[in-house]
């Protein structure tokens, strides 16, 4: 199997410039609050059913902070 090829130098400082002018010149929507995942975590059991088939209960919790601009 051969191996993947690497990504010239002048390539990944182009994608690296792209990501700094897209976040710098990024504009929010008006009104829209900036909102930012602070946790994620995801909790799981694994059980059986009365009739015994078999099955995972998930339970995700995301706490999300809201940033509202003045008016």
């Amino acid at each position: 199997m051969p191996t993947p090829a690497r990504k010239p130098l002048m390539r990944s400082l182009g994608e690296f410039w792209g990501h700094i002018w897209h976040g710098a010149t990024k504009r929010l929507p008006p009104n829209e609050p900036d909102r930012r995942v602070v946790r994620e975590q995801v909790q799981e059991h694994e059980g059986q059913a009365p009739d015994g088939t078999p099955v995972t209960l998930r339970r995700t919790t995301i706490d999300e902070i809201e940033i509202r601009k003045p008016d």
